[in-house]
């Protein structure tokens, strides 16, 4: 039956042959490559489980008064799209279970591309001929942090509605455009229009998660087309590729992790309790508090805000530039030019041009390893300072102190990981019996043993 089915296709369509290379595609085998693969998984959850939460979530400010089974809340004049949150969660079936899978799902995609994105700078993935793909990944990457918070603000609870407040006041210290910018997006002053929340809904279900799908499905692509990468050892070489094929072993065992990948993310939504908003209750000015926490992917923003220091450029009584827009959006800004010229800045330090098919070990490349850790270093301990309200709330340590304390942290970490790091990749290097090749210049410097001489090729 299936092979009169495919003989039916291939008379008409003639896929055969493009069926025969997909059937036949290598994929190496190591455990790092299923990063990617954990970030396209829960991608997929999280269309399933956002189609379900679509039909309940109603995109609205107007007021309403809840009249929902959860009694803290009832008779209180709420946002429509508040109380049908809250409904969604406690009222219908499933309800709560979906929506915490959601969240979950969120996290774990974000997750899994930042620490993909790791691993690919660290083995060289990124270099000639793969630089398009890298800086799609990257690309993703921070539509994956703008759909998170995009997502996380809908139910216009207490604490997702401080969340937009910081939003808007980011996107006004923009210089020159900034008051026009978030005029237009929220239509009008803070909280805006009421045309602010269908587009919010609209761009958190239907444009993002098209663009991702998109630049998944290019991604995706991209990689068939050029093939894996791969470390080096055994049989692997620069002309093919030693692994797994597609079919049958690579495929059933992708699906397995589909399985085990959505598994998890529905205990995990039925366990584990997460952003409960009927406790936080509708978004109110006056009701703002300390010690909130926005979800974890924002954590790194925040902290920008708190660590600059109060600097407002002016000229007369006109502000060039409002204290925000450092933290909020020049600190962010860096941080992914940084990832997007993080090609240029290898080819340029190492001068290495060539076509790379095999990836580096991190020990194999010390100073991008080093540069890699101290530049992770530096962009978490901004994110530790904008993720520790708790712990120095509950120890009682004063706020102008700690703020000090990672401001100076965010320059001797970054320069203590580098040099850390470099030695210890230095010694691995050395220990080994037959370290990999390096590469210096447009030569190629061979260390076959400790204390050998070093040998040209």
């Amino acid at each position: 039956m299936i092979r009169r089915a495919f003989r039916f296709v291939d008379e008409r369509v003639g896929a055969a042959p493009f069926v025969k290379r997909m059937l036949r595609y290598v994929f190496p085998d190591h455990w790092s490559f299923m990063l990617g693969e954990i970030a396209l998984y829960s991608f997929v959850v999280l269309v399933a489980t956002g189609i379900f939460l679509a039909f309940y979530y109603e995109p609205s400010s107007a007021r309403t008064v809840y009249n929902g089974s959860y009694e803290p809340l009832q008779g209180l004049l709420v946002g429509k799209n508040y109380a049908s949150t809250v409904n969604l969660s406690l009222d219908v079936p499933g309800g709560l279970l979906i929506r915490q899978t959601h969240h979950w799902a969120a996290n774990i995609f974000i997750v899994a591309i930042v620490l993909h994105v790791f691993r690919i700078v660290l083995t060289g993935a990124f270099r000639k001929p793969r630089e398009i793909n890298y800086w799609i990944g990257v690309t993703m990457a921070g539509l994956a942090i703008f759909e998170g918070f995009a997502g996380y603000s809908l139910p216009d609870d207490l604490l997702s509605g401080m969340g937009l407040a910081i939003a808007y006041a980011v996107g006004m210290s923009t210089p020159v455009v900034g008051d026009d910018f978030s005029f237009l997006a929220w239509g009008g002053e803070y909280p805006g229009s009421s045309d602010f929340w269908p587009r919010l809904f609209t761009i958190h279900v239907l444009i993002v998660p098209i663009i991702l799908a998109g630049l998944i499905a290019v991604h995706l692509g991209i990689i068939m087309r050029q093939h894996h990468t791969q470390f080096r050892g055994g049989r692997a070489t620069e002309g093919n590729v030693v692994g797994t094929p597609m079919w049958p072993g690579y495929a059933l065992r992708s699906i397995g992790l589909l399985f085990a990948v959505a598994a998890v993310l529905v205990l995990l939504g039925g366990l584990i309790q997460v952003n409960p908003i009927w406790e936080w209750g509708p978004y109110e000015p006056d009701l703002s508090t300390n010690g909130a926490q926005p979800d974890w992917y924002l954590g790194w923003l925040i902290g920008g805000l708190r660590l600059m220091p109060p600097l407002e450029p002016t000229v007369g009584d006109y502000t060039v530039v409002p204290n925000p827009f450092w933290g909020g959006l020049l600190f962010p800004t860096i941080v992914f030019l940084t990832l997007y010229a993080w090609p240029f800045i290898d080819r340029w330090w190492l001068g290495d041009k060539r076509r790379h098919e095999l990836l580096d070990r991190p020990r194999d490349n010390p100073r991008r390893t080093a540069f890699t850790v101290a530049f992770f270093t530096w962009v978490f301990t901004v994110f530790a300072a904008g993720a520790t309200d708790r712990v120095y709330l509950l120890g009682d340590i004063p706020y102008v102190g700690q703020v000090w304390v990672f401001r100076f942290l965010t320059i001797v970490l970054p320069l203590f990981a580098y040099y850390l790091t470099k030695s210890i990749c230095q010694e691995l290097r050395e220990r080994e019996l037959r370290p990999l090749r390096e590469f210096s210049g447009e030569t190629e410097v061979v260390r076959e043993r400790p204390g050998d001489p070093v040998g040209r090729a």
